[in-house]
């Protein structure tokens, strides 16, 4: 009597909250509460631990959890140049409990030079927010015929393909971005491609090449030793470690290159959940000392909102997409 007392209890408790929109019980015996309630957030990183984008993931980590009062966990999953990590994002269930944090390589260019990739930049990601703007820079050899960017410009148009320019791949970011600039100025150029900042910048200290384009955090300690010079920053304003440093845009108007880093969660991941999410890093953006740390790695933080950085991605997924195939880049 008392087992079908207690059935008949745990029926009618049930009925209640259905009808008053209450979440039913769990198995468990408690109140399954709207998100971020039931679980831990998970932010998959798309390379190893140390990369730059894992160390803005654990820079909001602590805060998107301070926020949202529920816990943040990091989940590296490397491999194939971010592929196999972005592939797991666009993967995972959109109950906006699997977040990932990502950057242009693997959103923006890999998918016009890589075949047959498993994810879909435009279709399979629910955009959340930009949180930095990577600061890219060309630097110059110390024994480069040039001293400035205009030297260098004005070099390179007398002497057709005599300017080496290195690079951290072909078809790479910073490979694609000086591409459209020399073309947009006319200028041939031989590219010399690396497999790594560090050899890269130490063979522009040593004068093995002459210029090199790469994220500006790689030749800081070159140019700090006096061994290589900063020509120009890509972004529309130059950072502040580096007040004094000439722009692209000072050769040609308007243009500006900014690297990003952001977050995005799985396609169809719910509207409310993705701006409660933005809503928070942003926060972890804002938060004191968060500025500070993002600029010893050579970034600028951003605050915006879901739908810039929609519009932003699909804006360089255009623009690097036509590049490739103006450069004539065959995806392998």
């Amino acid at each position: 009597m008392t087992g079908n007392r207690n059935i008949f209890n745990r029926r009618t408790i049930l009925k209640v909250a259905l009808a008053s929109g209450l979440a039913p019980l769990s198995r468990y015996g408690f109140s399954q509460t709207a998100w971020p309630k039931v679980k831990p957030i998970r932010i998959i990183v798309p390379f190893p631990p140390g990369n730059t984008i894992d160390t803005l993931a654990r820079l909001v980590q602590n805060k998107v959890s301070e926020v949202l009062d529920q816990s943040v966990i990091i989940e590296n999953v490397g491999g194939a140049y971010g592929r196999i990590g972005m592939t797991a994002i666009a993967r995972a269930n959109p109950d906006g409990y699997t977040l990932g944090a990502v950057q242009g390589g693997p959103m923006i260019v890999q998918p016009h030079t890589v075949k047959g990739l498993s994810y879909n930049t435009i279709t399979d990601f629910a955009p959340v927010t930009v949180s930095a703007w990577n600061y890219n820079a060309l630097g110059g050899s110390n024994n480069a015929p040039f001293k400035t960017l205009q030297q260098m410009v004005a070099w390179a148009k007398a002497n057709p393909n005599k300017l080496t320019v290195g690079s951290t791949g072909e078809g790479g970011f910073s490979h694609l971005w000086f591409e459209d600039f020399s073309r947009q100025l006319g200028i041939a150029y031989t590219h010399i491609p690396y497999k790594g900042t560090a050899s890269l910048a130490t063979d522009l200290g040593a004068g093995e090449i002459m210029a090199a384009v790469d994220g500006i955090s790689g030749f800081a300690p070159f140019v700090k030793g006096g061994n290589i010079r900063l020509l120009a920053t890509t972004n529309g304003t130059p950072p502040a470690e580096w007040p004094g440093v000439p722009t692209l845009s000072e050769v040609i108007p308007g243009f500006v290159v900014n690297g990003w880093f952001g977050f995005v969660f799985p396609a169809k991941t719910p509207v409310d959940i993705v701006n409660r999410m933005n809503q928070a890093i942003n926060t972890a953006i804002q938060s004191p000392g968060a500025s500070e740390k993002l600029a010893s790695y050579g970034l600028l933080g951003v605050v915006q909102s879901a739908e810039y950085f929609d519009s932003l991605i699909k804006k360089d997924h255009k623009r690097y997409g036509d590049l490739v195939k103006a450069i004539g880049i065959v995806p392998q």
